[in-house]
């Protein structure tokens, strides 16, 4: 009986009235007993143990935080933190991080429309509209010219990774911000922190179609120099893999968690470095996620990757199957209504545990909380960027050491064609 016990332990509802509580931290933790608001709770949970845990984290974004201004909202306080390893999003978020600071475009360039608005008067004045957000048509055309002319200039005129890519766009945007005064973008603050930033459908957005652009230009033979910018797919993905074996092997966690925004390509991406590394090069001992968060509107039901939960990642040993139970949840919500308050309550604690170390002195708020190690971890962060080259390097040793199982896993009797 004992054992059936301590199995299905149960979990007391113990609430507090809201008029008892005094931060977000709390109204998390005491006042979502119950159905929706449990599975909130619940996240909410997952991510104060991840990062209580010291693990780092691995962020997958999909939708228009930047056109949307969400980056500056919730995004880069996230970033501030240290807490964040690297972060994989899309080709549109880093082409839209750039609007707020061209020339032409600096007072108020973005607006709010109706959803259900009148698209074709909006049409005919050249407003473009993204859900509820809406910009001048001039402002992608002027984005157009700046991503042309940025592509151009000789530090890109070579073959580099997509992260190297948008380290050197993170820091022109930054430039042009510092220029005109406007709040850095999420380009600008990778650079300053050396997160690399991971797109896994770089053809799928318009920075890459200005490259496209200046190739077809050179096919035509209507560029005077020779336009010589071109991506690694092959180094950028094994870049993923090495942040991936850093953390499951080199970190001070020796374990990652994500936290995954909508689903799509970015999703995937992010949580592609275990089979890459275990299935793929067969390296030993490879683990999933630790912790992994998601939060997406899309149905489990729709068999697609953006709503597979992470019980179904576990199968493919993309989160670890001994801690999924108890470290993972997928939320069925739009994320822009919950994130807020998410990295908000999230950011409070944080504070709280800076107030405490004030008052305690470091070793006797350790000892009492052991999370605040985590929380107060470095906020210089873990600049990954910036040990690229080391943590690949280190990853190719581990290729050259798995010689007989690469060998033999390139035969297969083939039948002719």
């Amino acid at each position: 009986m004992k054992n059936w016990e301590q199995e299905h332990k149960r979990n007391a509802v113990r609430v507090k009235r809201v008029d008892e509580v005094g931060s977000l931290d709390e109204i998390f933790r005491h006042c979502l007993p119950a159905f929706g608001g449990a599975y909130l709770r619940r996240v909410y949970t997952i991510l104060d143990n991840a990062i209580g845990a010291g693990c780092p984290l691995t962020l997958a974004i999909s939708g228009p935080v930047t056109v949307s201004g969400q980056h500056q909202t919730w995004l880069i306080p996230l970033l501030e933190t240290g807490w964040v390893a690297y972060l994989s999003t899309t080709d549109a978020v880093c082409y839209h991080d750039g609007h707020r600071s061209l020339n032409e475009h600096l007072v108020d360039p973005i607006h709010e429309v109706p959803i259900f608005g009148n698209d074709g008067a909006l049409r005919d004045e050249r407003t473009i509209r993204v859900t509820d957000m809406a910009f001048d048509e001039d402002v992608l055309l002027n984005q157009d010219r700046f991503i042309s002319a940025l592509l151009q200039t000789p530090e890109f005129q070579r073959k580099m990774t997509g992260t190297e890519f948008r380290n050197l766009l993170g820091k022109h945007y930054a430039a042009q911000e510092e220029k005109n005064g406007t709040a850095p973008g999420l380009l600008a603050s990778c650079y300053k922190h050396g997160i690399p930033v991971f797109v896994g459908a770089p053809g799928d957005g318009s920075v890459f179609l200005n490259s496209m652009k200046l190739w077809a230009m050179k096919a035509a033979g209507l560029l005077p120099d020779q336009y010589l910018f071109d991506l690694d797919l092959h180094a950028e993905v094994f870049e993923s893999c090495a942040y991936h074996r850093w953390g499951l092997f080199e970190s001070d966690a020796k374990a990652l968690a994500t936290f995954i925004l909508g689903g799509g390509v970015p999703k995937n991406f992010n949580l592609q470095p275990e089979p890459a590394l275990g299935q793929i090069l067969g390296i030993p001992d490879v683990r999933g996620y630790n912790f992994d968060v998601q939060i997406t509107t899309a149905p489990v039901t729709d068999g697609s990757l953006s709503s597979c939960p992470p019980a179904e990642a576990v199968t493919w040993g993309k989160v670890d199957k001994d801690t999924y139970q108890q470290t993972t949840e997928s939320l069925q919500a739009d994320y822009s209504l919950v994130i807020p308050f998410l990295i908000k309550a999230l950011l409070d604690r944080r504070r709280k545990f800076e107030d405490l170390r004030e008052k305690l002195g470091e070793a006797t708020l350790f000892e009492r909380h052991p999370e605040a190690r985590g929380y107060l971890r470095d906020k210089s962060g873990y600049r990954l960027f910036e040990k690229r080259d080391e943590l690949t390097r280190k990853l190719v040793e581990d290729v050259r050491n798995n010689r007989e199982w690469l060998l033999d896993s390139l035969q297969y009797p083939l039948p002719r064609a």
